[in-house]
């Protein structure tokens, strides 16, 4: 199958043998993709390994051979978003998380929407924590993972005063203690919950509970593995904040 001036986002893009490169990217017509890119050493070259860095747009020339695309050119469409410090630790996990949890060759065009925007968001400086959850909360509606927000799982609205935690098959459960499955330090507030369903910017008190519920819902869809940002935010904290604050992720 060839693949024809398909638009994507670079993901990941790694050394194979001596001088290739192995490259995912989340397209808009064909999911997500791995890509060879072969010979892409020499200063003739530049222009192209410099369009296949990670969270550049492009638009790409392939051929689909088995489980990997044979790439033939690729040019950028835009400048990616220079980031620095935690910006560039938030555009890492993005890829991560989508090169992680989007399945490859599953056309996902809301997917693909939903990856421009937050990546437009970090390029701008909007708030990282919101941009963040935001995504989250739209690829796991894309991938079919998603929840009502604004309603338990149950059915009844979410009360703002209350607290929730995000049950990954069940959605939102009210928490009535600090004993078992009520433990309120993994729970967000109503609050929080219905300015996510809302697309409206939580109040920042409600944005730590909602990325610790968020978190234990993509944990459970990512397995005992998790993710190396996940630990690079941690180990972060842990040498560079003062006891009770966080880095954004």
């Amino acid at each position: 199958m060839r693949l024809s001036a398909e638009p994507a986002f670079v993901l990941h893009a790694r050394p194979w043998r001596e001088t290739s490169l192995l490259v995912e990217v989340l397209s808009e017509h064909h999911g997500r993709l791995g890509l060879v890119a072969r010979g892409v050493q020499g200063p003739k070259k530049q222009p192209l390994r410099a369009a296949l860095q990670p969270l550049q747009w492009i638009r790409f020339e392939a051929v689909q051979v088995g489980e990997l695309a044979r790439l033939s050119t690729a040019e950028a469409l835009d400048v990616a978003p220079r980031l620095s410090g935690e910006a560039m630790l938030s555009g890492f996990y993005l890829n991560e998380l989508t090169l992680r949890l989007a399945p490859r060759q599953d056309p996902s065009p809301e997917l693909y929407d939903a990856f421009g925007r937050a990546r437009a968001r970090l390029g701008a400086g909007e708030p990282l924590a919101w941009t963040l959850r935001r995504y989250e909360r739209d690829l796991l509606d894309a991938l079919g993972f998603g929840f009502d927000l604004a309603n338990d799982g149950d059915g009844t609205p979410i009360d703002p005063a209350a607290r929730y935690r995000l049950d990954p098959e069940h959605g939102p459960r009210r928490v009535l203690s600090d004993r078992g499955h009520g433990d309120r330090s993994r729970a967000a507030t109503g609050r929080g919950l219905l300015a996510l369903a809302a697309d409206e910017l939580p109040e920042s008190d409600d944005l730590p509970g909602l990325r610790r519920a968020m978190r234990d819902v993509l944990a459970h869809y990512l397995g005992p593995r998790g993710l190396k940002s996940w630990d690079m935010l941690a180990e972060l904290n842990r040498v560079s904040r003062p006891p009770g604050q966080t880095v954004t992720d």
